[in-house]
């Protein structure tokens, strides 16, 4: 029986095809992350960023252990307007909302907004509960978005694969990238101001598109990601011919 599924191409062809496409479905979820971690202090980064990655494994996990309650999520729950509703869509606009509402709110707080300073010295006790603090919030905010960034995930796996094991494995490969690349992208973020706008503004239009699908106006991911590719290629081409001309415009860092 193991020497069936392991000689069996298809399987092995539905894992690597599923597989890239949980790489390509965790990138909001990869942006967001790196976001919202440059908020804490520097030490507590790297840990915030862990619990959040964590977090996206176990709700994806979660979500895959109870198959019959993510189907039932498609069902419609009433009708606005002749549009059937379902707890999904639900879901799709109140992240999608947030996900506009918070973007909009780190753009105002990285250009016009009040200057975090670090705390005075004597204050340490504040200031490591204020991290704690800040870190219970980051992590909160996290799991909440992986609910959101999971739906899609996970209903697209269980429509590729008829084996949980090959959903499960796409599943873990795709988080072992995100983990890989977590770091590097937080990093490229906090060095670059106009890398951090565009990753923001992908926020934006990431949440608008969640909403939109919500509400019945679906667009295919394609065109989002391939807009998202060619401003992140036209950006990085711009820092390569500014490199070494001028120092970079300095963002504030808001207060959380």
């Amino acid at each position: 029986m193991m020497m069936a599924w392991i000689s069996d191409p298809e399987i092995w062809l539905s894992l690597a095809t599923l597989s890239l496409l949980e790489i390509v479905l965790g990138i909001d979820n990869l942006v967001y992350l790196a976001i919202i971690s440059n908020r804490l202090p520097e030490p507590m980064r790297p840990l915030g960023r862990r619990l959040g990655l964590g977090f996206a494994v176990l709700t994806r996990l979660g979500l895959l252990a109870s198959l019959s309650w993510i189907v039932g999520l498609v069902e419609p729950v009433f009708v606005i307007w002749d549009h059937p509703v379902s707890w999904r869509d639900i879901i799709l606009i109140g992240g999608g909302t947030f996900l506009v509402a918070k973007a909009t709110h780190e753009i105002h707080g990285s250009l016009e907004g009040e200057e975090d300073t670090p705390a005075a010295e004597g204050q340490g006790g504040g200031a490591a509960q204020a991290a704690s603090a800040g870190l219970a919030a980051v992590i909160a905010q996290i799991a909440v978005l992986d609910i959101v960034f999971s739906l899609d995930s996970v209903i697209t796996a269980v429509g590729m694969a008829r084996d949980l094991w090959v959903m499960v494995a796409a599943v873990i490969l795709a988080s072992g990238v995100m983990v890989v690349a977590a770091n590097p992208l937080s990093a490229l973020i906090a060095r670059h101001p106009t890398i951090k706008m565009l990753a923001l503004s992908f926020l934006l239009l990431i949440g608008a598109t969640l909403v939109a699908d919500g509400t019945g106006f679906h667009m295919p991911k394609g065109y989002i990601y391939f807009a998202m590719a060619f401003s992140l290629g036209i950006e990085i081409l711009n820092l390569v011919a500014r490199r070494g001309k001028r120092t970079p415009v300095k963002l504030r860092n808001p207060v959380p």
